[in-house]
């Protein structure tokens, strides 16, 4: 009997001592057992796209990152249906859901949420050229909208106030095909967060915003709502992390920082100049930016002058590249108005700016410093980089520049530095503009490659209907 009692006092005294260990031994078997980081994901400008210059996208960055702090490959898995992606978390085909998914009260019921990655607001999305919808209750059309979405909660809760509301619901569409189709006149309205309606507004440019239906939506992962434990653990362990260093910071800038400006008929200029001005110069793009990515001295170009080859300014630059007389001289152009030698010493110069900054900036990020330079100047830059780091932010990082470059314009501030007063605001706009134009010659390109992979496939089945079926087959044929 005593020693009956003996053990069982000495096994209270040892849970006691170590009263998580049975619990961590099981949390932690899941994540043991886990050979890769597997992120289920949704198709998306900011989400995660898959093209020629490899993977991109808020969610995929912030993701192959935690991979990465697991000491995991990471393996992300796009899907095109909204229920079957949640349904492969349930049945924990996958561990994560990283794909600009809005919180709501339901999704809080049936899945664990990770922390904020940004918030957005819930806006109408209408055409241009139609009444600007000033009611909700008194639509002058029909809503539609992704079955499985935020939108849905987001009228759920309106209908309330509203009982007469109603809405559309399509489960084979997403939401850039809902947008094509509002741009195209067929649908009436739709529903979008803020971030997204702005991405697309380069490539469609004829989508509006209404009226704000709900404001400030968290976006944020999803985790299983089982034996998901410890993961969340780890992933709360690199969320205060990344945000300690500046991460999402960084990526917000990065995926929507340059989207917030939106110029309706500049926008469709350009799309017009990529059908009709670029394709004459598109091969001396190519060629001359080297390692660079074309599109980006192209876009450079647009936001220089508009791919016009006689351009001048008042100040004296003149044409595709807007070069000045001694730049010219600098880079070997002895006419600055033959469209060839202007994009060669445009790529030149801008090559040049990249490798004069210091080694600290990201590659990622080195060249919107440069196409700044290209603009103010190399020297104005590093003063703004200077005067960044004396406020305490990061130097080497643009979403931190950009905020500062403003201030060369203030007495207060350019005293300070050693070339003085410069037009730092109209560098930061010059930088976001260029990077619109970048982001759709990028979006075009993809649109053409699909629709060349759809003509393609179309003419092997035309081909394949069309040949002839040999029905004197010989019997010695396996």
């Amino acid at each position: 009997m005593i020693k009956t009692l003996f053990i069982i006092l000495l096994c209270a005294i040892l849970s006691a001592c170590h009263p998580v260990d049975i619990q961590q031994v099981d949390i932690a078997a899941p994540a043991q057992k886990r050979s890769a980081l597997k992120v289920g994901t949704l198709y998306g400008p900011q989400i995660y796209l898959n093209s020629e210059l490899g993977e991109t996208g808020f969610d995929y960055e912030m993701a192959q990152r935690f991979a990465d702090y697991l000491s995991l490959p990471l393996e992300m898995i796009p899907y095109t249906d909204r229920k079957a992606l949640f349904k492969a978390l349930k049945d924990n085909d996958i561990d994560i859901i990283a794909a600009g998914i809005a919180k709501t009260p339901n999704r809080s019921q049936q899945f664990k949420l990770g922390p904020t990655l940004y918030k957005v607001n819930q806006v109408l999305v209408y055409k241009e050229g139609t009444p600007e919808p000033k009611d909700i209750g008194t639509l002058s059309g029909e809503i539609t909208v992704m079955a499985n979405s935020s939108s849905v909660n987001t009228l759920t809760q309106l209908q309330k106030d509203y009982p007469e509301l109603i809405w559309n619901q399509v489960s084979d569409k997403d939401n850039e095909e809902l947008f094509a189709l509002i741009a195209k006149g067929e649908l009436n309205y739709t529903i979008s967060d803020s971030n997204s309606l702005l991405i697309n507004q380069r490539f469609l440019p004829e989508l509006r915003a209404g009226m704000i239906l709900e404001e400030k939506v968290e976006v944020v992962w999803l985790l299983p709502p089982k034996d998901s434990d410890r993961l969340m653990s780890q992933l709360l362990a690199f969320w205060h992390k990344e945000k300690r260093a500046g991460t999402l910071e960084h990526l917000n800038e990065k995926y929507f920082g340059h989207v917030k400006r939106f110029d309706y008929v500049d926008t469709r200029a350009f799309i017009r100049a990529i059908d009709n001005i670029l394709p004459e110069y598109r091969g001396m793009f190519e060629e001359y930016a080297g390692e660079l990515d074309w599109r980006k001295l192209a876009a450079a170009s647009y936001q220089e002058s508009h791919w016009n080859p006689t351009a001048r300014s008042p100040t004296g630059v003149r044409g595709m590249m807007m070069l000045t007389r001694p730049t010219a001289t600098y880079v070997g152009v002895d006419n600055r108005l033959d469209a060839e030698q202007s994009i060669r010493g445009g790529a030149y110069y801008l090559k040049d700016m990249l490798d004069r900054l210091p080694e600290s900036i990201p590659d990622s990020q080195r060249v919107w410093f440069a196409l700044a330079a290209y603009n103010i100047g190399l020297g104005h830059v590093e003063d703004a980089r200077r005067l960044t780091e004396s406020m305490g932010m990061d130097p080497s990082a643009w979403r931190d520049v950009k905020k500062v470059l403003p201030l060369l314009q203030q007495s207060k501030y350019y005293k300070q530095t050693r070339y003085g007063y410069a037009r730092g605001s109209e560098a930061v706009h010059y930088v976001d503009s260029i990077r619109r134009y970048y982001d759709t010659l990028v979006w075009v390109d993809n649109q053409t490659k699909q629709m060349e992979i759809i003509e393609e496939n179309d003419s092997i089945e035309v081909i394949a209907e069309e040949a002839p079926i040999n029905t004197n087959v010989s019997a010695q044929q396996p």
